[in-house]
């Protein structure tokens, strides 16, 4: 059995792209048995997503044909959980819709994972990250003053919005079902969870502490203690010296304790000037040497790294926040941490469909005979 605290817990995860399999992972590294369902066409291939893809069960399955639709069905009635992020409307043409598959298990979790949700104006609407997270405010609130918003990857969406509350979801009505014995639809949209993580930009709003307008905010670049600055070299470092006592610190080691333009923090008024003086002063060492100069200073001063530098930095290294993946490059390690129920080491994504015919006949029942019928037709793989 696998580790972690949903061992014992399966999952059938319909395809999907981006937030529905980063669902999936979650889960699956914190020991549920998720079995990924692909198109038979790309039976034999490796994922194009080796970290995202990993830790999973994979089948390949004609979805569209009445008899892999069946076959799906049955794999469903002995899950505990389903995740499907296609359009609204898609997975109930093909027979797999949460009526037909809660009829045949009532403490079956269902969770729906789009950009708009299953109902409103725009639901049937396409979509990325980007829009999602445009028409939730986010991205307006993600910018220099007066400049143009600034995409931040695509984490607020599909990630942190998305498929990481997804998880939440599925997990807090797992729980309810376990309980009850009544399962239920997790109706997930990102422009609900990218909402829901603006809930304290919006508190602040509310009490008039927050402008409608980035870049001028206390944590959104505009205030000069917590902003990113170029270095000499190029890089840059990051500065999050909020309480008193850490923008002591940062005047401290930058030699500023006694310069009137700092006495007042939290004065808006003085904070062009400031943020002038920094950004002059922070140019005139190397990234590198502004992290030696601050390091254990308490002053929240940090140096930005790239992706290939975080996996190799001493903290996360001593934390194992990274680990190396089959592909033989660096990947996030499971996370939370558990102290009574450790996650195991998650296992490399397979090659699509290499787990048809061991799920088919072990979960949903069906023969080996079955199982050579199907693939003869092409509706498995």
């Amino acid at each position: 059995m696998s580790a972690g605290p949903l061992a014992g817990v399966r999952v059938v995860e319909l395809g999907g792209l981006g937030p529905g399999p980063f669902c999936g992972m979650l889960l699956a590294d914190l020991g549920a048995e998720v079995i990924r369902v692909d198109r038979p066409a790309e039976a034999g291939r490796a994922t194009r997503h080796p970290v995202i893809h990993r830790g999973r069960t994979s089948i390949a399955v004609d979805l569209k044909h009445p008899e892999g639709a069946d076959a799906v069905r049955k794999l469903i009635a002995g899950a505990d959980a389903v995740i499907e992020g296609f359009r609204p409307g898609a997975v109930e043409r093909l027979g797999l819709g949460p009526d037909v598959c809660l009829a045949a298990n009532p403490a079956l979790v269902y969770g729906r994972m789009t950009g708009w949700g299953q109902d409103g104006p725009l639901a049937q609407e396409p979509g990325h990250d980007i829009n999602y997270i445009a028409l939730a405010g986010a991205l307006h609130a993600i910018g220099p003053a007066g400049g143009d918003p600034v995409p931040p990857v695509n984490l607020v969406g599909d990630f942190g919005g998305g498929g990481m509350l997804l998880a939440l979801g599925l997990v807090s009505a797992l729980l309810h079902a376990r309980t009850s014995g009544e399962g239920q639809v997790v109706d997930a949209a990102m422009t609900d969870g990218t909402g829901l993580l603006l809930a304290m930009t919006y508190g602040f709003l509310a009490q008039g502490a927050w402008e409608d307008r980035p870049g001028v905010n206390l944590l959104d670049g505009g205030a000069p203690f917590y902003a990113v600055y170029r270095c000499a070299d190029g890089g840059h470092v990051a500065v999050g010296a909020i309480e008193p006592q850490f923008y002591a610190a940062l005047l401290d080691v930058l030699g500023l304790r006694d310069d009137e333009r700092f006495a007042r923090q939290r004065e808006r008024a003085a904070w062009p000037a400031m943020k002038s003086a920094l950004t002059a002063l922070f140019a005139t060492r190397p990234r590198d040497e502004w992290a030696r100069a601050f390091d254990g200073k308490g002053a929240c001063v940090t140096p930005v790294l790239s992706l290939t530098e975080a996996a190799a930095h001493p903290h996360n290294t001593a934390r194992g926040t990274h680990r190396r993946g089959p592909h033989g490059g660096q990947e996030p390690a499971p996370a939370p941490r558990f102290s009574g129920t450790p996650a195991g080491e998650p296992a490399p994504a397979p090659v699509i469909g290499a787990h048809t015919g061991d799920a088919l006949t072990a979960v949903a029942g069906l023969t080996h005979d079955d199982i050579d019928r199907l693939r003869e037709k092409g509706i498995v793989g």
